[in-house]
């Protein structure tokens, strides 16, 4: 077999990447890219036209998403792979955009004291109405007034945590969310679970819980993963008999990230496709 290139954490324009679907799949052909999965947040809009520009550009794709969670009201992001669409995760979906756009009002409410900024502002940067909105169209709008330089400076200014302009959204636990994955079809991956990025990460008993639940996977090698952190994801993979996968967690212009950065084993790859309901939408 040739060898093979699989990237399994990518987003496009219809969350917060920046890049169409063609777009990016152009990118993947160039990066060398022979397999990947769109992880798009809290959606699968973009899944039936990722299903059916993949082989234009010689790429096997793999639908899935990349479901938010709160774990004691820090945010914990689950990727879903292969779900069938229409079941327990649709309603979660339309829970948590919705909040995430009432969320987005609110903060643009506050942020509108200070800074030139309206929630029309923010739907200009969104690719059209089956975007799902989050803080990083907020983020575009606020480098678009000229008061930051790029994504990352306005998340660690005013679209912080910490900042007074910040507003929470609603989001299933990891372990309802592996439950309604596991329903549907899908496969659940813990993403990025040690993130060196983020205040706070799950502990051993919270990954033990959703292995509990069905946990199939966790994300290893992405670059807010450390040495220390693959090495503590590896101890619990083999503990709890969890596969690991690699990835770029690509967002175009979006961060830094670049497709093909990190990247999953073929057998990883065979066994995902082996053990859910839905690979591509026909």
């Amino acid at each position: 077999m040739p060898a093979q290139k699989i990237d399994l954490h990518t987003h496009s324009s219809y969350s917060d990447g920046t890049d169409t679907i063609e777009e990016m799949l152009q990118k993947a052909q160039d990066a060398g890219l022979t397999k990947m999965a769109l992880t798009d947040h809290d959606t699968y809009e973009g899944w039936q036209e990722f299903s059916a520009l993949g082989p234009k550009y010689g790429i096997d794709v793999l639908c899935g998403t990349e479901v938010s969670t709160k774990l004691d009201g820090h945010s914990v992001h689950m990727l879903a792979y292969g779900y069938q669409p229409g079941g327990e995760l649709d309603a979660i979906f339309a829970r948590a955009c919705d909040s995430r756009r009432t969320r987005g009002q609110r903060m643009v409410e506050k942020l509108s004291v200070d800074y030139p900024i309206t929630w029309e502002d923010v739907i200009a940067q969104t690719a059209g109405e089956t975007t799902t909105i989050g803080r990083p169209h907020i983020a575009d709008a606020l480098v678009a007034t000229g008061k930051f330089a790029d994504r990352k400076a306005a998340f660690n200014g005013p679209l912080s945590p910490q900042s007074p302009y910040y507003a929470s959204y609603w989001a299933p636990t990891p372990v309802d969310a592996i439950k309604a994955i596991n329903a549907s079809g899908g496969l659940a991956v813990i993403a990025h679970a040690f993130s060196i990025t983020r205040r706070t990460s799950p502990s051993d008993e919270d990954i033990a819980a959703m292995v509990e639940a069905g946990l199939a996977g966790m994300e290893r090698d992405h670059r807010d993963h450390l040495p220390e952190q693959r090495a503590h994801v590896d101890r619990l993979a083999k503990e709890c008999g969890l596969f690991v996968t690699g990835s770029s967690d690509y967002h175009g212009l979006g961060k830094p990230n670049l497709l093909g950065e990190n990247t999953t084993s073929i057998e990883v790859w065979e066994e995902i496709c082996s053990r859910v309901s839905v690979i591509t939408l026909k």
